[in-house]
């Protein structure tokens, strides 16, 4: 967070810079206001921009096991250029590693899911879960490794966390 928070002081510099060469370039007619607004326009298309890219950079460092299988896009008020591009602020990703066959049957497959959303620290959450793939049920875990049968979701034949694990 402290090397973001330098890069957008840079950008807003570097922005600024480019006002005062157009200043420079216009013999000062132009007017002396357009140094700070190019500042806090350099600061914000880098915030932009890292608030975008923040999807490709995440799964970049993903490991090769893992795979994506749902991703969020919101569009926020405070954030009004993602009611135009709504960008993705939340992913769920399957660790192939962890998958496994449960000790309930045979077409039960025990495995874990990880759900990262975009905030300035960064928030991961984790869990285990069980997929019946004839019945497309899927149930969370519990701590102690029990299935909370309260909370049990069907999923659709064409959703990809069912074709990731089930196929």
């Amino acid at each position: 967070m402290f090397w973001n928070f330098v890069a957008t002081i840079i950008c807003g510099l570097g922005a600024a810079g480019i006002a005062m060469g157009i200043r420079a370039l216009t013999r000062k007619r132009a007017p002396r206001w357009i140094i700070p607004v190019f500042a806090g326009i350099g600061m914000m298309a880098f915030q932009i921009y890292m608030e975008y890219s923040w999807y490709g950079q995440m799964t970049e460092r993903l490991p090769e096991s893992s795979v994506v299988v749902s991703t969020e896009a919101a569009a926020e008020f405070w954030r009004p250029w993602s009611f135009f591009v709504p960008q993705i602020n939340r992913v769920t990703v399957l660790d192939r590693d962890s998958l496994r066959n449960a000790p309930s049957g045979a077409d039960t497959f025990q495995f874990r899911l990880y759900h990262f959303r975009q905030t300035y620290g960064g928030r991961v959450s984790h869990g285990g879960w069980l997929l019946n793939c004839p019945s497309r049920e899927l149930v969370a875990l519990t701590d102690d490794g029990q299935p909370d049968t309260a909370q049990v979701r069907r999923l659709a034949t064409d959703d990809r966390l069912y074709q990731e694990v089930c196929d």
